[in-house]
């Protein structure tokens, strides 16, 4: 089981990693990896911030689909991702090792080659 700091201590601890001002947001090279998910929990209001999820870049839909399949406990989606390469992960439903995976994975995807190679 992971909680949102384990998601913040590993991506803080990731190369040129910048944490935006406010909630869970994490980007490199100014290009967003990793971020809390906004979830719509009552039509027309706004989206909040629910501390359970997070949202990490994947490469493709291939790469969402995949994560998908693997493990629907821990990877889902949701209608406002549809055709984003991105992909939603429980907190509670994971653990550690492969939360830094994928928060290490999405990092990867947005880093610049002088930084991931």
């Amino acid at each position: 089981m992971a909680t949102l700091d384990d998601a913040r201590r590993i991506a803080s601890a990731l190369p040129e990693a910048i944490a935006d001002p406010g909630d869970f947001a994490y980007r490199v090279d100014g290009r967003l990896f990793t971020w809390i998910w906004m979830e719509r929990v009552q039509p027309k209001r706004p989206r909040v911030p629910n501390r359970e999820a997070i949202a990490i870049r994947v490469a493709d839909e291939v790469e969402k689909q995949a994560m998908l399949v693997l493990d629907p406990d821990v990877f889902f989606t949701e209608p406002h991702y549809d055709g984003y390469p991105a992909v939603l992960v429980r907190l509670p439903a994971i653990d550690e090792a492969l939360l830094e995976k994928v928060i290490g994975d999405a990092w990867r995807l947005r880093a610049p080659r002088r930084l991931s190679e």
